[in-house]
């Protein structure tokens, strides 16, 4: 009998596995460079105490994702399309398409230049070519997946990305034989060491992002078509995102039990490649950097596919791989990273109007999804319970601080 219960529970565990998909695809969307980067700097500066806030994130992630997934697959609109449809006043109509459009298409173009050279410093620190021009090899090969305009293999694809993330570096971090009771408390004792605000809300800042919700609103629907999928829609959910956690924590971990208290300095996950290899071994290097190399190429994926299925939903186009504007959009974002990346220029004025109006839209779009997830009419049984408003409503304040943060420090009040 018991033999029975422990296949049982393993063919569950199996089920669940099988059950990864659009979920994973934000998973591959926040684990990129830009948060490699921040997860190695809080390690290095902090040590473990700053774990806090990456549990944090992921409970933020997981209540405002698994409300983005029930309204795509009940409503079978994605996030962009409802917020467009929400408003009858032409002004406010027209507002949100903007806001949504600048912040998250425009957005996602000046960050993929970013996530393009953080895969290539992975392959350069590992090859020793320059990130030049690994660059736009890797915005090519990410144009040419898009391309095949098969959604199902691009998410098999990302799925794959995140379990060789995850294996890369969680192993990396069980290596370094961290002090295991430092990191309970870490994850647990919320703390605010002096100077280390920023990084808190850039932890949070780099997991909670608001074109994930419309990626993952867009996404189910290719997965699942009816409300019948929400239950396995819940368990890609918590699957994926928890793992995408701890692919986070593990890298703040493993900079902890290597810098913290050194005078060694970690400027960016490229120097974190590089530092660990006297630590723990020749192998290390090429092991983080090629980690560092497949999030910058999930991201390089995800981006532009975010930026279409938003701007599609807002202007009211389909969200379909073969529609010429939906690839249009894309192939766009895609080709800026690519020129940007080969010249090695970032577009910084590009991502301060986009930091400034993720600004906006992040609180605006956390308070929207809060609402329309009470409207009945829309989703009938599947409106938010008591407990659910309660959760959303605490994530909806923590986006108003982090919308207020970035509003603030591009004005440079902060």
């Amino acid at each position: 009998m018991d033999s029975t219960a422990v296949k049982v529970e393993k063919k569950g565990f199996l089920e669940k596995l099988r059950t990864m998909g659009p979920a994973a695809i934000v998973t591959a969307a926040f684990i990129g460079p830009g948060t490699i980067t921040t997860a190695s700097l809080a390690g290095a500066k902090f040590g473990y105490s700053l774990i806090w806030a990456m549990v944090f994130s992921i409970f933020a992630t997981v209540v405002l994702q698994e409300m983005s997934a029930r309204i795509g697959i009940v409503t079978r609109k994605g996030l962009g399309s409802a917020l467009r449809e929400q408003f009858s006043n032409p002004i406010a109509k027209y507002v949100s398409i903007f806001l949504v459009v600048s912040a998250i298409g425009i957005g996602c173009a000046a960050y993929e230049t970013g996530n393009i050279l953080g895969g290539a410093m992975g392959l350069e620190a590992i090859t020793g070519i320059s990130m030049n021009i690994w660059g736009p090899i890797m915005g090519i090969g990410g144009y040419l997946l898009l391309k095949t305009g098969n959604y199902k293999f691009v998410e098999k694809f990302l799925i794959g990305l995140v379990v060789l993330m995850s294996a890369t570096f969680i192993t990396t971090a069980i290596v370094v034989a961290p002090d295991w009771s430092a990191i309970l408390k870490g994850m647990f004792i919320p703390s605010v060491p002096k100077g280390s605000v920023f990084l808190i809300m850039a932890l949070v800042g780099t997991t909670v992002v608001p074109y994930n919700l419309f990626l993952h609103s867009s996404a189910v629907q290719e997965r699942w078509k009816d409300a019948s999928g929400l239950k396995e829609s819940r368990s890609d959910i918590f699957l994926s995102i928890i793992l995408g956690g701890l692919i986070s924590i593990a890298v703040i971990i493993t900079a902890s039990a290597a810098f913290f208290g050194t005078n060694i300095a970690i400027n960016n996950a490229g120097d974190m490649a590089k530092s660990v290899e006297p630590l723990l071994g020749s192998w290390a290097k090429y092991f983080f950097a090629f980690g560092l190399f497949a999030a910058g190429l999930s991201s390089t994926i995800t981006a532009p596919l975010a930026a279409a299925y938003a701007t599609a939903g807002a202007m009211g186009w389909k969200s379909d791989f073969k529609d010429k504007k939906f690839e249009a959009i894309w192939t766009t974002v895609i080709l800026i990273g690519i020129i940007f990346s080969a010249i090695g220029l970032k577009p910084l004025s590009a991502i301060i109007f986009a930091q400034a109006a993720n600004g906006i839209l992040l609180p605006i779009v956390a308070v929207f999804l809060l609402y329309a997830m009470n409207n009945k009419k829309r989703l009938g049984k599947y409106i938010n319970t008591p407990i659910t408003n309660v959760l959303g409503g605490i994530v909806v304040l923590v986006a108003c601080g982090l919308g207020l943060r970035g509003i603030l420090k591009v004005l440079g009040v902060m």
